[in-house]
């Protein structure tokens, strides 16, 4: 991230803000979204973003009930306060969706991500791209002569800076999942 960060819920984790053009402070918020599972039903999910031009960061949907068909679709998304609430209604509109979580209003959430890191290097790069994986716990789950595929999982800001500091070492390609989320507690 740059020097501007997203205001995330509450707290905001830099001297900057990003805002609209009408001063409105722009956060960023993890939607859970419970729907049919169906044909049809993430096309429709996205269509709604696009058709009013707000953006996705990151989008992970799977089956988590086999006997219902229901599906879980994890949705980042940012915007100015009215935007996201916009957002949350006209997804509680969509015929299949059965429930729309704001997990960034409804209290603490577990996110994780899982990111794969083709790294190419020799010598010393290699030797610095061993030592810093070991360092952010990632796994070698590949490895050549001349490169290494590391897996990690964490938090977006986590996957962020080991890339960051992968770059300089030979980083070649990344391959995320993007955001799975859970609410905390009971």
């Amino acid at each position: 991230m740059s020097a501007l960060n997203i205001k995330q819920g509450s707290t905001s984790h830099s001297a900057y803000e990003l805002r609209d053009p009408n001063g409105d402070i722009i956060e960023q918020h993890t939607l859970a979204v419970l729907v049919d599972n169906e044909s049809g039903v993430l096309a429709r999910v996205i269509g709604l973003f696009s058709g009013r031009g707000y953006n996705i960061d990151s989008l992970t949907v799977a089956e988590i009930d086999h006997e219902g068909h229901r599906s879980r679709i994890t949705i980042v998304t940012r915007g100015t306060p009215p935007v996201i609430e916009q957002i949350k209604a006209q997804l509680g509109r969509i015929v299949p969706v059965h429930e729309v979580h704001d997990l960034t209003v409804e209290g603490p959430s577990v996110q994780r991500e899982l990111a794969l890191f083709k790294v190419t290097g020799k010598g010393d790069a290699r030797i610095e791209a061993l030592r810093l994986a070991e360092i952010f716990r990632a796994n070698v789950v590949d490895s050549t002569l001349s490169s290494f595929v590391f897996e990690m999982t964490g938090t977006p800001e986590k996957i962020d800076a080991f890339a960051d500091l992968m770059r300089p070492l030979g980083l070649m390609e990344i391959a995320r999942t993007g955001v799975a989320a859970l609410s905390r507690g009971a």
